[in-house]
């Protein structure tokens, strides 16, 4: 659940690597979920730059020692939610009838189509330690309204290089390919790299990627980077060299380049201001549409109210 209709400052640096391609760094903002009692994430995408990797649209990492997740049933459309925990165990109950203790090591991925509603709440103890991400990737235009579904896997495929291991959430990492359904090539993959190693990962030169540390320092693309900005990595790429001096674990993301413009607005992705406005409506009537989360007695996230301007999309800046 989350706020895209919020003003965005951004930071970032861009400069070219070894290689003459570019590199921008881009700082992540911090964004309270739940209200002023919520748990407080980092967002990485969207950028005002840069709306969508691949078809990576959605980035938050979250780090909550104190308050833990507890996000009441709101809707999604057009999209799929990856929620990756690193540490800690997140609760997802859908209307679908999915009900799941998600683990660290475990992928949570739910096809949202024509309009989905779940919630996620902490399992462990008050005072806890919470860490992982929560990704979105958007939907292309023709299987953007199909029925919504849901999957867990427990076991991931695993890419080995010496001095790196590396879990494939989704897509494909060299040889190595998730079995989780999605509709565009991409990959995302959380590797951890050996202090000392120095590893060449396989790219595919018609993706762009990003890489995000999260712990631990990383040496890429003539960048040292920590725990925090994304770096942003364009297209024509066939492979990155990564190094860490202290041992690293980082994910890596990419995907072909999304050819659709998208609208995302609250917890909603589409082409259109009417589909938003669609959207919403059917979430305030309690429509069909999203079905019902069961176990909240009825409590649920309202949508919040539309600005007062037609809502466009978000374009990329060179």
């Amino acid at each position: 659940m989350t706020r895209l209709d919020q003003p965005v400052s951004e930071s970032l640096s861009s400069r070219s690597d070894a290689t003459g391609q570019t590199a921008r760094r881009l700082e992540s903002r911090e964004v309270p979920l739940g209200g002023i009692r919520g748990i407080v994430v980092h967002r990485s995408l969207p950028q005002r730059t840069l709306p969508m990797v691949g078809a990576w649209c959605f980035l938050d990492r979250f780090d909550d020692e104190e308050v833990g997740m507890k996000v009441l049933p709101h809707p999604h459309t057009g999209l799929q939610t990856v929620t990756w925990p690193v540490e800690g165990s997140i609760r997802h109950r859908d209307s679908v009838g999915s009900d799941v203790a998600v683990e660290p090591g475990e992928l949570n991925i739910m096809t949202s189509g024509y309009g989905i509603s779940h919630s996620e709440f902490s399992l462990d103890p008050a005072g806890s330690p919470l860490r992982g991400l929560q990704l979105w990737v958007a939907l292309p235009r023709d299987v953007a309204d199909i029925d919504p579904f849901f999957e867990r896997h427990t076991e991931l495929p695993v890419y080995r290089a010496d001095g790196l291991t590396a879990s494939v959430l989704v897509g494909r990492l060299g040889d190595v390919v998730s079995e989780a359904t999605v509709f565009t090539p991409l990959v995302g993959a959380d590797a951890v790299i050996d202090a000392g190693a120095r590893v060449t990962l396989p790219l595919e030169g018609h993706y762009e990627y990003a890489v995000m540390v999260l712990s631990g320092t990383l040496e890429v693309a003539g960048e040292s980077l920590t725990r925090g900005p994304l770096l942003y990595l364009g297209p024509e790429r066939e492979s990155l060299d990564v190094a860490s001096a202290d041992g690293c674990r980082f994910v890596l993301l990419g995907g072909v380049p999304f050819a659709e413009e998208l609208i995302m607005w609250w917890n909603f992705v589409a082409r259109s201001h009417e589909e938003i406005v669609s959207a919403r409506d059917a979430w305030e009537s309690r429509s069909i549409r999203f079905g019902s989360v069961e176990g909240h007695g009825g409590e649920r996230i309202p949508a919040p109210p539309l600005p007062g301007v037609r809502l466009t999309p978000r374009r990329r800046q060179s």
